[in-house]
């Protein structure tokens, strides 16, 4: 087998077969392909496109390209969540002890973030001594024992994966249904869960900015886990406006918390609800996603979740009393309200503008080495469809250094439109993808 004939076949709109995809990815992935051969390829297949056959036997391809995460040992039906990512999305950090308190297992392995915000490791790290640098073992058996453990990703998990999203993003080739699905799907099914409840986000602040991109994608990762022999249904939500009102790593996790102590933002809890209950679905404890969402609601009503939350901390090493006094988690020095221009409705808000102002701050990385403010960020009062007054605040900004302050201010004051005229609240659900 040549990868020139298999380059020809795709561009010539042929089909490739599975053994032709696992010989690819299999010598792509040991070096014994080049670079420049498999950037033709990735060409001809953004042109050309791949049928569901060759977009499953891909994705399962790079999925067995490193090591597969046997979660055998951990009793129960596993279930896993995850994000295409945004701006406030700390969905992690209030739904896992939510599901664990009903007893669905989570096993779940997380990345830091690069760009806008933190990943979930790093906003768990805004935890006095927790660490996610734990054994495969321990893991396991911190499951089994409290029901949830969250640790980094290993570099061996897809590393396929790895090695092609970096040469696409330099090729012009990430934008193809796919490609990102597989890229997506190979990860999560190489994570061992048996079931996955996928949050696909839409608007301005997301991958996909349309509704209808957003639809597609999550249509091709559900048939994509269901075809794996994996429970799969996704929830396509809005990512018009940051989630919640809490947008940098340490705000995120006080919002979270606050959302466990049942004073959550509506839209963030409305979110956590409906992806908790097609877990806890999923994994066999509940019969309907009515009776899902009624058992997750008296979880937080009788504080079982948010002791789950401060086992989970204890467990890798954090300090569990910070869940019961989030005031005690990383605080920024500067604390000041940016106040409105103009009186009117909040028409529009540039999402990925509020991540860059979290970014400028200190909150996200620009580069992998970057080093994370954990306090930093800003904390709205207003969003969409929301009356202002002039003078009034539209957020709190916190912060570390008043050069950073004023560049974020600016930056987000820009972000914000205010109409004279009222405006109609976004539905936060557009829809789920079960098929």
């Amino acid at each position: 087998m040549r990868m020139y004939d298999l380059i020809m076949k795709k561009r010539n709109g042929g089909t490739l077969s599975d053994e032709e995809i696992s010989f690819m990815i299999e010598n792509y992935t040991k070096g014994e392909i080049p670079d420049y051969q498999m950037s033709a390829m990735m060409m001809a297949i953004f042109f050309q496109g791949m049928t569901e056959e060759e977009t499953l036997a891909l994705t399962m391809a790079m999925a067995h390209s490193g090591d597969m995460l046997d979660l055998s040992d951990i009793q129960g039906i596993k279930v896993d969540k995850h994000s295409t990512g945004g701006v406030g999305d700390k969905t992690s950090l209030a739904l896992t002890p939510m599901v664990a308190a009903l007893g669905v297992p989570v096993a779940k392995m997380s990345g830091r973030g690069l760009g806008h915000t933190g990943g979930t490791i790093d906003k768990l790290e805004s935890f006095e001594g927790f660490s996610t640098g734990i054994s495969e073992e321990q893991f396991k058996k911190n499951v089994n024992h409290i029901g949830i453990s969250i640790m980094g990703q290993t570099a061996d998990l897809a590393p396929a994966d790895k090695k092609l999203y970096a040469l696409r993003d330099v090729t012009a080739t990430v934008d193809n249904m796919s490609l990102i699905a597989s890229s997506i799907m190979s990860k999560k099914l190489a994570a061992g869960a048996d079931a996955i409840v996928l949050d696909v986000k839409t608007g301005s602040g997301a991958f996909m900015k349309t509704e209808e991109d957003s639809f597609a994608l999550a249509r091709e990762m559900v048939k994509l886990g269901n075809g794996a022999g994996r429970k799969t249904v996704a929830v396509i939500s809005d990512m018009d406006q940051p989630l919640g009102y809490a947008v940098g790593n340490a705000l995120e996790v006080k919002e979270a918390i606050d959302t466990l102590n049942g004073n959550g933002p509506e839209d963030f809890v409305e979110l956590c609800l409906t992806l908790g209950s097609y877990m806890v679905v999923a994994a066999n404890k509940a019969a309907s996603v009515e009776e899902a969402r009624e058992k997750l609601i008296r979880v937080i009503e009788n504080k079982e979740a948010l002791e789950k939350l401060a086992d989970f901390i204890e467990a890798q090493g954090g300090n569990r009393e910070q869940v019961y006094h989030p005031e005690r988690l990383p605080k920024a020095d500067i604390i000041e309200e940016i106040a409105a221009p103009k009186a009117g409705y909040i028409e529009r808000i540039v999402c990925d503008e509020i991540g860059i102002c979290s970014l400028i701050l200190g909150g996200g990385r620009e580069t992998k080495d970057s080093e994370i403010d954990l306090a930093v960020g800003l904390v709205l009062h207003k969003k969409v469809g929301d009356k202002v007054e002039a003078g009034e605040a539209l957020a709190t900004i916190h912060a570390n250094d008043r050069g950073k302050l004023e560049a974020a201010k600016k930056r987000f004051l820009d972000a914000y439109t205010i109409s004279d005229i009222c405006v109609t609240k976004k539905k936060l659900i557009k829809g789920i993808v079960t098929e």
